[in-house]
């Protein structure tokens, strides 16, 4: 029986710390198109394979189209935030070289929680 409630036990720990990594903050500003980071700033293609580690990633395959609405910055400036058809979230700014610019002046904006939830069709899952 206390073998069956370590297991259990060992279960809930784990569950517990993937919820909080996938919905840690992974920067306190972004640099977007406008204020409400709704105009796709460039379109991008990948040109590596990427798997994302979470849900709150966009995984890819080299040579697709991206289209980028978001970019971290200051203490975190490697990751994006961009859509692959119906796919959306963070990428490796290294994974990806830019084949359009969209807008010509970036706004630096404060992130927001649900910026860093994970998106599945159109609601946020709340772990």
């Amino acid at each position: 029986m206390s073998r069956i409630l370590d297991h259990r036990i060992l279960l809930l720990v784990i569950s517990f710390l993937t919820s909080l990594q996938s919905t840690k903050v992974l920067s306190e500003w972004k640099k977007c198109g406008d204020r409400e980071c709704e105009t796709a700033m460039s379109r991008v293609q990948a040109t590596t394979d990427y798997l994302g580690p979470d849900c709150r990633y966009l995984s890819f395959k080299t040579g697709e189209e991206i289209m980028v609405y978001s970019k971290l910055s200051r203490k975190n400036e490697n990751l994006w935030t961009g859509s692959k058809g119906k796919d959306f979230g963070y990428f490796p700014k290294d994974a990806v070289k830019v084949e359009e610019v969209l807008i010509a002046e970036e706004v630096e904006v404060l992130t927001k929680e649900t910026d860093f939830l994970c998106l599945h069709g159109d609601k946020y899952a709340f772990e």
